[in-house]
């Protein structure tokens, strides 16, 4: 099995952005069936946006309630997803961290890391086997080790399903890839097979997609959440993206050839996993989940094109951390959740300084989620959170080391840089990897509980774990600072010019108040044994469930997280047009972003020149979006101007454009337009198109509640399955004058579902809002009219 070290999931941002048993065992485990009542309407549980298989009759509610909101236990309305590893089985002498050290009813989804792709394209873990920690290791003597004997395989995949069984509202997922496992996997013995692994089984090597490999990936994938009762497949493919030299420097000789297919390839392996999953669902009585560990750095989304996946994802989980780190010379923090508008690497760039990207900053949280948002409800998003550091050594200037400099004179062996940040090592380094020589690679990884003990200037008895002397002294002394504008701790020791990015309940516990606020889905871990709880007979940190626990009290009395992509209310008939953004340029090319939005009338109907298209994109962009087409491209509206120092106050620009005077579009006709925008954004959605003076979505939306038709007809609007109301809201009262709600009030702040009283009407906040006047923010504005009172 891969070693501790070298299979850590993590991810690099990169430069500046633009600047350079049986089956039959595994379901009885796994849940029971949905019952006949719930299968004859499934629809109605279906989430917003997402994709259902032709023809399958998806067992949704298993999953969903009739919102489309996942069921998750009473105390459970947002999630907390815990990535638990498979190496730290304590064999290596080093601390355990086993299926039993889980804080299971604080949890809602585990991520088992890391399964891979094999030589044949298969989904495995290795061979069975009493040394393959998945399926065959045992730790007798260990309390809450012992193996469950009415299972046919040992393991933390035994102990996974043992408890399971008695939290039985917390789901298991597969995770597949990682860092040093998406272009290749560890064989039995410990050694890398440089095989290709996602890079080759979903794309060719000319470029073309790999069909074949991905239904026999796809199929197996069916077959092993069957056999081990996981509730569904997590791809952590890190990446596909068509920026030279991105991911694991080991995987480029197979990723940079494929460049130009990468992302077609991974649309198509989601779109099959999607599909077999729902199959096998539909026979076995429940719904599989699909998930995605997507990356957070503008950089690296800017060769992902918008993201065209999302619509075959139960929920995409954001690595939002690896921002900064030891790959570059810029000391900042790992997992910020703002920008505050001097982050060196960004600056550097002229980021702040060119006014097309209106500056934005992109290397944080909140950037991250916005540009998933422009394309998905809040609630099928979950931001990162890591629960180790990344730091520098040798550090000049910044303030307390932040947004200085740490530049290495030699990079690690392997790592495919030649210019590099100056890592911290030794004792400043406990979870490090190895380079290619076998030497540590410096980074400043370490858990929070290792961090903790640094802070509090606490040398704990597992350093010799870790082969450090047992009378190791620590040097100079760990400050802790912390930001509130980027909401980010970190560690200063100025005596050795030491930086290390932590997390802690400070800050921590700002990132569940941001879930909450915001209606977001919930917070995934990378990884659970990073976090701390105090042992007070030793006086000093180890592994504990703090954080986990300060989130899960934060989330337990939540409202339902936010389950509809618009936060205006959308026709509810639908017609059948067509829009796919494509042909982007490759890489650093890709600049300004001008792919082709191309749109075609699957209709009967021809639409006429002038007609009007609208749709949303996110935030995570500046307003300024334009074409080169003459449809007279323009942002109508915005929930956000201006830089993002202290977040992103809304989700969307609204865009108008219509087709040329001159130029109609007949039944089946394609036309396409040169769309132009300069910070990356996901799909956009929330589309509208006014046919003879009558506004319809789209279909390709895939939002509930809609019926879709032919413009003209008069096919009746269906009743609305769930929260989505089919008209702008309720009818207005007669107008007695006395109004229930409280007056508005410019100064106050006012969280999404507020109420307030304006002007003798009453107004509902769609989001996040301050100093916005009712009635002056328009359709798709933040206030929704409710009516005169």
């Amino acid at each position: 099995m891969p070693s501790p070290s070298r299979s850590r999931s993590r991810h690099r941002a990169g430069p500046a952005l633009f600047a350079a048993a049986s089956a039959v065992a595994g379901l009885l485990l796994a849940g029971l069936p949905a019952t006949a009542s719930q299968a004859a309407d499934q629809e109605s549980c279906r989430p917003d946006g997402l994709y259902e298989t032709p023809g399958v009759d998806v067992p949704y509610c298993s999953v969903y309630d009739s919102a489309g909101r996942e069921k998750m236990g009473a105390d459970h309305p947002r999630r907390v997803i815990g990535y638990f590893t498979g190496w730290r089985t304590g064999k290596d002498g080093k601390p355990a961290y086993l299926a039993s050290d889980i804080p299971w009813d604080k949890i809602t989804h585990i991520n088992y890391a890391f399964a891979h792709v094999d030589g044949g394209n298969r989904l495995s873990v290795g061979s069975d086997g009493e040394k393959n920690a998945a399926t065959g290791m045992t730790w007798p003597g260990v309390a809450g080790a012992e193996m469950d004997p009415d299972l046919p395989y040992k393991g933390h995949f035994n102990l996974l399903n043992k408890f399971k069984k008695q939290h039985p509202d917390v789901k298991t997922m597969i995770s597949v890839g990682g860092w040093a496992e998406t272009g290749g996997y560890f064989a039995d013995d410990g050694s890398r097979v440089d095989s290709g692994g996602f890079y080759s089984m979903a794309t060719k090597a000319d470029g073309s997609v790999n069909q074949a490999g991905i239904d026999t990936f796809a199929d197996s994938a069916v077959d092993f959440v069957r056999k081990y009762g996981f509730n569904g497949v997590d791809i952590d493919y890190e990446y596909p993206t068509t920026m030279k030299d991105a991911g694991n420097p080991l995987d480029w000789s197979f990723a940079n050839g494929r460049r130009a297919g990468l992302v077609k390839g991974y649309a198509a392996l989601m779109k099959t996993l999607r599909e077999k999953l729902d199959r096998a669902g539909a026979a076995d009585g429940r719904h599989y989940l699909l998930s995605v560990a997507a990356p957070s750095s503008g950089y690296l989304l800017r060769g992902m094109e918008t993201f065209q996946v999302q619509k075959y994802l139960d929920y995409v989980n954001i690595m939002s951390y690896d921002l900064h780190g030891a790959w570059n010379e810029y000391v900042g923090p790992n997992a910020s959740l703002f920008d505050d508008g001097k982050d060196g690497e960004l600056a550097a760039a002229n980021v702040y300084g060119s006014a097309q990207y209106g500056g934005i900053g992109y290397l944080n949280t909140d950037w991250a989620y916005h540009y998933f948002r422009g394309s998905m409800p809040a609630g099928r998003i979950n931001i990162g959170l890591p629960y180790y550091t990344r730091g520098h050594k040798n550090v000049q200037g910044g303030t307390d080391g932040l947004w200085g400099r740490a530049a290495a004179s030699t990079c690690p062996a392997g790592s495919g840089l030649t210019k590099c940040g100056d890592g911290a090592v030794g004792i400043d380094n406990l979870w490090h990897d190895l380079d290619t020589n076998g030497k540590e690679s410096p980074a400043g990884s370490n858990p929070m509980w290792h961090a903790k003990n640094l802070e509090k200037g606490i040398v704990g008895d597992y350093v010799t774990d870790y082969g450090f002397p047992a009378d190791t002294k620590l040097t100079g002394t760990y400050a802790r600072k912390y930001d509130a504008t980027l909401v980010a701790p970190w560690l200063w020791n100025a005596e050795k010019k030491v930086f290390l990015s932590t997390e802690d309940e400070q800050s921590v516990g700002a990132k569940a108040d941001y879930v909450v606020d915001r209606g977001i889905g919930g917070a995934m871990i990378w990884e659970l044994a990073g976090d701390y709880g105090w042992n007070a007979a030793k006086g000093q940190y180890e592994m504990g469930d703090t954080l986990t626990s300060l989130m899960y009290d934060t989330f337990k009395s939540a409202a339902p997280y936010g389950a509809k992509k618009a936060n205006a209310d959308l026709p509810t008939e639908a017609v059948n047009v067509d829009v796919e953004f494509t042909d982007f340029k490759l890489g650093d090319s890709n600049y300004p972003i001008t792919p082709k939005l191309r749109i075609t009338n699957n209709t009967k109907t021809a639409l006429p020149g002038g007609t009007e298209f609208q749709f949303d994109y996110g935030t995570s962009a500046p307003g300024n979006a334009s074409d080169q087409s003459g449809f007279g491209t323009r942002v109508i509206s915005s929930d956000h101007t201006g830089n993002n120092v202290g977040g992103l106050k809304g989700d969307f620009h609204r865009v108008s454009m219509k087709l040329p005077a001159w130029q109609s579009l007949a039944p089946g006709a394609t036309v396409d337009l040169a769309f132009n925008y300069y910070l990356p954004v996901s799909t956009p959605s929330n589309w509208t198109v006014t046919i003879d003076g009558k506004a319809y979505a789209l279909a390709g939306d895939l939002a509930r509640g809609t019926t879709v038709v032919d413009p003209g007809t008069q096919t009746p609007t269906p009743t609305p399955t769930d929260t989505q109301s089919p008209t702008p809201g309720p009818s207005p009262t007669d107008g007695t004058g006395q109004c229930a709600a409280p007056a508005w009030d410019a100064a106050a702040s006012y969280g999404g579902g507020t109420t307030v009283s304006h002007q003798g009407h009453t107004w509902k906040s769609k989001w996040w809002t301050k100093g916005e006047e009712p009635g002056t923010t328009g359709e798709w504005g933040v206030w929704q009219d409710l009516g005169a009172c």
